[in-house]
């Protein structure tokens, strides 16, 4: 089992290309011959899917797509002081999301670090306070793959705290598949159910608070998934642990689509960081960091948009529920990719995770 933070670049669908393979240095070639090879070994994704997602990465999720649109940003945006302010960010404890959680700490914001390993939350709040002399910066043990224990803490969260942005960061990606002690599949159990219980258990604080926003961080291997409910935790065929995160992905997108349909009182979005230079590309993809280390991002990259999402003034003037790529809100579908769900099958995403998390709600 492997078991990342989102803000680690989880290898594949959202740190790296879905799969990777070396192959020449040219940029047509290398983007062919990835795409046919994927193609091969995943044949659920079609070969035109896939090729076109693999170029867009390479001219938008690199290093350079993120110094082009970097150009066109306004620095201002991020001029903010976000004294009073208080942020819960999962999975924070390294890579993007403990870059974002530096850069509202730097801003003067309370940052709640939401972690699974103590040792690691703990060794990263001391970092983010020795940088930023902010003492406002708390940890609290969760593990997002246990329904019961995101309800309790978002409970006991509440009681003690006021929230004014949560950022969905956490995730997992298990390549084999693996039941939860609540006999739920990991990835299914952390990326997904554990977003939905999380979000929809803070809500009702976030419409307490001065402008609430939920940023969740998703990744642009979801646009070479359509949404598929009839098997939420992959009982059926063959286990691929690299298309049930790219699932779940997508599911996180159509969950903030219909949070901004339903609560037009807060803001809400999802976002791509690109991909980005960080410990779980470098340990567990070698090949793919050796090829292309020159051209990932660094984690203040892959975090900006997070940041930005989290803090200015100007991403609130875009439409809640939008996916944001490089702080531009972009397409959640490939050109005639075949991946909108209808309307039908998102009410029916709805009503499964509905049925879960009761399942696992504490009683009063």
């Amino acid at each position: 089992m492997r078991l990342f933070n989102h803000q680690s670049s989880l290898q594949n669908t959202r740190g790296v290309p879905l799969v990777y393979k070396p192959s020449s240095d040219s940029v047509f070639h290398l983007a062919k011959e990835e795409c046919l090879y994927v193609s091969t070994i995943h044949p659920k994704m079609s070969i035109y899917r896939n090729a076109v997602w693999f170029v867009k990465g390479l001219q938008e999720y690199t290093k350079s797509g993120y110094e082009a649109a970097a150009r066109h940003f306004t620095p201002s945006d991020l001029e903010v002081t976000l004294s009073g302010r208080s942020f819960v960010i999962t999975g924070a404890n390294s890579g993007i999301g403990k870059a974002a959680a530096q850069d509202i700490a730097n801003r003067g914001g309370t940052v709640h670090l939401v972690c699974r390993s103590r040792e690691r939350a703990e060794a990263a709040r001391e970092e983010i306070i020795q940088q930023s002399n902010n003492q406002e910066v708390h940890v609290h043990i969760v593990d997002m793959s246990s329904p019961k224990q995101v309800w309790e803490f978002a409970v006991g969260f509440t009681q003690k705290h006021s929230i004014n942005v949560l950022v969905n960061n956490a995730g997992c990606m298990v390549n084999q598949r693996e039941l939860t002690d609540d006999g739920l599949e990991k990835n299914f159990a952390t990326n997904t159910l554990g977003t939905y219980i999380l979000t929809t258990a803070l809500i009702p604080a976030l419409k307490q608070s001065a402008d609430p926003r939920v940023v969740t961080v998703s990744s642009g291997g979801m646009l070479v998934q359509k949404l598929n409910v009839d098997d939420l935790q992959f009982e059926k065929g063959s286990f691929d642990g690299t298309m049930a995160y790219a699932q779940n992905k997508r599911q996180q997108v159509t969950l903030t689509e219909r949070w901004a349909q339903q609560h037009k009182d807060i803001h809400f979005s999802s976002m791509h960081p690109g991909w980005a230079d960080t410990p779980a590309v470098r340990s567990s993809m070698p090949e793919f960091h050796a090829k292309m280390k020159g051209r990932l991002r660094s984690e203040a990259q892959g975090a900006d948009t997070i940041t930005w999402l989290c803090v200015s003034a100007a991403a609130t003037q875009q439409p809640s529920g939008a996916f944001f790529q490089d702080r531009k809100a972009v397409n959640t579908h490939l050109p005639l990719a075949s991946t909108r769900p209808s309307a039908a099958e998102e009410e029916r995403l709805i009503a499964a995770l509905d049925t879960l998390a009761l399942k696992f709600k504490p009683s009063a």
